[in-house]
């Protein structure tokens, strides 16, 4: 399984506005320096994340984008799942349809518990988490 690259910059989008949470809102032309994104796809990633309450804009000349809920209320897989979709390692995990032999194939509950797996990592981290280990990394004096 691959991440897209959607999600791979909407995750770091999102977890940039999370690291300067609360001071002002981000304007796109910043996060899309920050994160090296054009700022013609970032504008579609906030559109997403907009639209799923994870960002909220600010119109006006101090303007920008800024999280909708605490950091330590969005969870990964919410963000992941938004982005990404449904998590499919194989198609026959979510029909059976899709192989005949799938009812009785041992290797469709492998695939099955990947996805599990993911998604169980995905669920015990939030923004908040990524920031803390951020900080953790960059040492205790990062300033944002």
């Amino acid at each position: 399984m691959k991440v897209s690259t959607r999600t791979r910059y909407g995750i770091r989008a999102i977890l940039d506005l999370a690291e300067y949470s609360g001071e002002r809102p981000l304007q796109l032309r910043i996060i899309a320096q920050d994160q090296d994104i054009s700022i013609k796809y970032l504008e579609q990633l906030m559109t997403i994340l907009r639209s799923a309450g994870f960002v909220r804009s600010v119109r006006g000349a101090k303007g920008g984008y800024l999280l909708a809920k605490a950091a330590n209320e969005i969870r990964l897989a919410d963000v992941f799942k938004c982005l990404e979709g449904p998590m499919v390692t194989a198609d026959c995990v979510e029909s059976e349809d899709y192989c005949p032999r799938a009812a009785d194939c041992v290797v469709k509950n492998v695939w099955a518990q990947v996805e599990q797996a993911i998604m169980n990592v995905l669920q015990s981290v939030t923004l908040q988490d990524l920031v803390d280990r951020a900080k953790d990394e960059r040492g205790a004096d990062y300033q944002i």
